[in-house]
């Protein structure tokens, strides 16, 4: 179990960590002897945080500045402790921790009582999902063991989680310089009669496993095998939540695009039967389908996630400067990445005291209740549903600046054409016939050739020119004007020609015809930039090259032909 210890800066995290390791002699050999020595040395008082301050800057400050990770066994189990900063300027490096974390212990001083990033962590946590928290309080020693002052830290900081939606597990009143209720029943606090803290961390109960959620898999790569006969095409990623196993139909969103596993694959490893969440696999295709990094993979027969260009989420804002509406930067969710634009501020929040206000800007530290517009549709979860696909990062400038959670999909034009994309490819029914065979067959890929211009140009001449060259040649060409479909089966539409529905029905008419395995060749009036990402996304599993024919174009055969022959569809 991953416990993260966090709370104010000063407030003994640290010190938590190095007493429970070495009352309980899990340090390694002459590891505490040596910090003594060298604090004798230095004519330092010896501190149990040295024990896991290792930078030289938080040794002098006293500070925890990056995040330390120990291991530790009980009889119950093993733990990774993680040591998360709580000082505000590092408030980026504490969440980091967090959110490998299942547990977390919040650390609050009985003399110094409840600061602002006792509830600002708390609050994170809340965000991040951990739901086993405890609450220490610590330095007792210093407010002489009293009770009156643990119940009134503890009557102050239930009535804050009660605000923000969290049960804690106990509170615990603990000195850990001194070693009370750490590992040992304190004799100097007769008055409380819970868990120590060893006690405590066997008691949390593991989070939902994630192997029972939906299965999740965000496409980090595709390896290709070449060498000694191998074609293996591997799908790699890290597994989020839930199982599969051999032979489940998978479905990759936001394409809609499916296939069955073949085989699950892992580095230096025996081939698996059934991969479990959270691990790194691979899985080889029955049917090989071109997908891109970023796609999320799940199963057909469980629950879809959402996908929608429009969110609204939870945003936690790290970076230097305050952001506006209309501020575009880079979301990052699993392995997509696309850029993104806040376009309203619904509220904003002071995480350290919960006060809520209506304003356009979001200052660091803040928490904003955001809707976020993507440039292309993304796939996810919303964080009801399951965290792992729930939340997200903002990169601003190269820097990650601000993280959240996804609280609802919001629909946009283009969300009806997005349903209908994924619809088609979820109830494809193909054929027998493979696009390897055909290729092997006809001697070569199938591609789209695109050619774009006005009126007064020639690109008509130009494709039937090419159409002819490729067909004495042996490729099976084909040439299809957009006008063909637009005074054929579109006729039932009065919009102009670069409607969404004449694009999703001339798309649809060319993957019709790709999936046959021949050459297409089309012209179409010049394309907005919306437009040739659609046909782009549709058609992802074919060569689609795009040509521009102005007045006079006597170059364009010429230039085709030169991109066909880098192609490899003719010599």
């Amino acid at each position: 179990m991953h416990i993260v210890i966090v709370g104010h800066v000063d407030h003994g995290k640290s010190t938590v960590i190095g007493r429970l390791l070495a009352d309980t002699k899990s340090l390694p050999k002459g590891k505490l002897e040596a910090v003594q020595e060298t604090c004798r040395k230095n004519a330092k008082p010896f501190e149990y945080a040295f024990l896991l301050d290792a930078l030289k800057d938080e040794q002098a400050q006293g500070i925890t500045i990056d995040t330390a990770r120990c291991f530790f066994k009980t009889a119950k189990r093993d733990y990774i402790i993680i040591d998360a900063p709580g000082h505000i300027e590092f408030l980026k490096n504490m969440i980091t921790g967090a959110s490998r974390a299942s547990a977390a212990l919040l650390v609050i001083d009985a003399h110094e009582g409840i600061r602002e990033n006792s509830k600002r962590h708390g609050y994170m946590l809340s965000m991040l999902g951990i739901s086993d928290i405890a609450i220490l309080v610590n330095k007792m020693d210093l407010v002489d063991y009293k009770e009156e002052t643990f119940n009134q830290v503890k009557k102050e900081y239930t009535v804050f989680l009660e605000k923000i939606g969290i049960t804690a597990k106990t509170f615990i009143p603990v000195s850990a310089m001194n070693g009370d209720n750490i590992a040992n029943k304190s004799l100097k606090m007769p008055w409380y009669e819970g868990y120590n803290v060893l006690e405590l961390l066997d008691a949390f109960t593991s989070e939902k496993k994630q192997d029972q959620l939906p299965f999740r898999m965000p496409v980090q790569d595709i390896y290709k095998f070449t060498n000694n006969k191998d074609n293996r095409r591997i799908v790699a990623g890290t597994i989020t939540s839930g199982s599969a196993k051999l032979n489940d139909e998978v479905v990759f969103y936001p394409s809609g695009k499916k296939s069955r596993i073949n085989s699950i694959e892992e580095f230096n490893s025996p081939l698996l039967t059934k991969a479990i969440a959270p691990r790194a696999t691979g899985f080889t295709l029955t049917e090989q389908i071109f997908i891109k990094r970023g796609e999320l993979i799940c199963l057909s027969n469980q629950v879809a996630p959402l996908i929608s260009s429009a969110i609204i989420c939870s945003l936690f804002w790290l970076g230097k400067k305050s952001i506006k509406a209309g501020k575009k930067l880079t979301i990052k969710i699993g392995t997509t990445k696309v850029m993104a634009t806040i376009t309203n501020i619904i509220e904003v929040m002071d995480a350290s005291n919960l006060k809520v206000e209506s304003s356009q800007k979001i200052k660091r530290h803040d928490i904003a209740k955001c809707l976020i517009k993507c440039d292309r549709p993304i796939a996810f979860d919303t964080y009801d549903v399951n965290q792992q696909t729930a939340r997200f990062v903002l990169v601003d400038d190269y820097e990650i600046s601000g993280g959240g959670i996804i609280l609802e999909a919001v629909k946009t034009s283009d969300s009806k054409l997005q349903e209908q994309i994924i619809s088609r490819n979820i109830h494809w029914i193909g054929s027998h016939i493979s696009k390897e065979e055909r290729q092997v067959k006809y001697g070569h890929r199938p591609a789209l050739i695109l050619i774009e211009g006005d009126k007064s140009s020639n690109k008509k001449k130009v494709a039937r020119e090419i159409e002819k060259q490729l067909f004495n040649q042996g490729i099976h060409v084909y040439y299809i004007a957009m006008g063909s479909i637009k005074y054929g089966m579109d006729t039932d539409i009065l919009d102009e020609i670069q409607s969404n529905e004449h694009i999703r029905r001339y798309t649809e008419t060319l993957n019709i015809l790709l999936d046959t395995g021949v050459v297409v060749i089309s012209t179409i009036s010049k394309l907005n930039r919306e437009a040739m990402d659609y046909i782009e996304d549709v058609l992802s599993d074919y060569i689609v090259c795009q040509f521009i024919c102005r007045k006079n174009c006597s170059t364009l055969s010429s230039e085709i032909n030169e991109k066909l022959i880098t192609l490899g569809i003719i010599k």
